[in-house]
């Protein structure tokens, strides 16, 4: 089963990363963690890697909506939408929401999935059509 939602881009990977924060915040979405795993590899185990970034995406109404549903969610919770590069593009990818569904088998879970899906969906709409 597939769990993320991606598209590639071409472009330079900080402008990339402006435009999907851009893009998230028309949808909503608020950035509530910054993960530079890049920085990290290299600070923590001296490894040099390609740029990625793990922004953990939150809408406030969905989140607790889903919270609502089933509190132990928050362990899916926030939406994290990595920003990485590949072969000279730059790859959004962003985690499906139906994984909450399936993950924890909560049918009232699935509206919110659905919202969170469109709204996901719509960003990254909005970067493959020159938002980046």
């Amino acid at each position: 089963m597939p769990y993320d939602r991606s598209i590639k881009l071409a472009g330079a990977f900080d402008e990339t990363v402006e435009a999907v924060r851009r893009a998230l915040a028309d949808q909503g979405f608020g950035i509530l963690t910054e993960i530079d795993v890049r920085a990290t590899l290299k600070a923590k185990l001296d490894h040099d890697m390609e740029p990625y970034l793990i922004l953990g995406a939150c809408n406030p109404a969905l989140a607790r909506q889903a919270l609502d549903a089933d509190p132990a969610v928050g362990l899916l919770l926030p939406c994290n939408v990595v920003v990485r590069t590949e072969d000279d593009q730059v790859i959004v990818q962003a985690i499906d929401p139906s994984t909450m569904v399936a993950l924890t088998g909560v049918d009232a879970m699935a509206p919110v999935a659905d919202e969170a899906t469109r709204l996901l969906d719509a960003a990254l709409s909005s970067l493959a059509k020159g938002g980046a």
